[in-house]
């Protein structure tokens, strides 16, 4: 049985802030962390006082602050500009992320979910995870460990946030739009045929090559408690959308056709501003 969270310490933050023009900042923003202490191994029924920031879940084994710390430090710039090179003209994106790592007793990762994200943009997320995952860190003390880390990235314009009621309202029966991307052999079946029963075969694209320091990971099953934030613009389009489940790893070729659902999505128009949805998915 996991003990609830007995480690914990404050304040890793990333923030980051949109503009027009989202220029660059001077340099790379570098996460605020208090100083950690090394806590040892004790009973898994013990808890002690949780903290903000990043957040140890002890199982059979654990992670010294110091390993953690050492394992984000090269990367905490990639997390940065993951944001800052893709927000583009939108400075009304933003919110808050949590990334969650599992821990093999020798060190390797086996999973990494964005278990919380408001953000509502999956590009930025997605370069999120594979940062998270091109980490390294040494061996967890007593077997496998997890923990979470918490980003925040700053908005510049306002939003108007829809409450759970009102967004339930305004996507209604689309989201059954996103079961074909749970079942792609359904999908294919619904596609429109040529002649003598033959399906349409669309040209073969090119596939881009995948960076060589991105971990080759096979695609998982179809997420379970997916959370789905949605940006609404002008005449109720959809302008960004964004995905997190605390219990599933979102793969590529689920988060591909989903996001392309969900921009296809219609909603109420929220008449001269941007509004913003969280809706949540089996």
């Amino acid at each position: 049985m996991k003990a609830a969270v007995p480690l914990a310490f404050a304040g890793l933050g990333l923030v980051a802030c949109g503009g027009s023009k989202a220029p660059p900042p001077e340099k790379p923003v570098e996460p605020v962390v208090q100083k950690p202490t090394r806590v040892p191994i004790e009973d898994e029924s013990k808890e002690e006082p949780q903290e903000e920031g990043v957040t140890f879940v002890k199982t059979k084994g654990a992670m010294a602050k110091e390993a953690i710390e050492a394992g984000l430090a090269p990367h905490t710039g990639e997390l940065s500009d993951c944001y800052m090179k893709k927000v583009g003209r939108r400075r009304w994106l933003g919110g808050h992320v949590v990334l969650h790592w599992d821990i093999k007793a020798d060190g390797a990762i086996t999973s990494v979910k964005l278990s919380e994200s408001d953000l509502g943009s999956w590009p930025v997320e997605k370069c999120l995870i594979d940062v998270a995952w091109a980490t390294t860190f040494e061996k967890p003390s007593g077997g496998d460990a997890e923990f979470t880390v918490p980003l925040e990235f700053s908005a510049r314009g306002g939003t108007q946030i829809w409450d759970e009621d009102k967004a339930i309202r305004a996507v209604g029966g689309q989201l059954a739009a996103l079961e074909q991307c749970d079942n792609p052999e359904k999908k294919a079946a619904a596609e429109p045929k040529g002649k003598a029963g033959h399906k349409k075969k669309a040209p073969p694209k090119k596939q881009p090559e995948p960076p060589k320091d991105k971990p080759d990971r096979p695609e998982p099953h179809p997420p379970s408690n997916v959370t789905i934030t949605l940006y609404v613009g002008p005449q109720g389009k959809a302008q960004s959308v964004g995905f997190s489940s605390s219990t599933s790893e979102l793969g590529d070729k689920w988060t591909a056709c989903a996001e392309a659902a969900a921009l296809a999505w219609r909603l109420p128009d929220p008449r001269g501003q941007i509004a913003k949805l969280a809706v949540r998915y089996k």
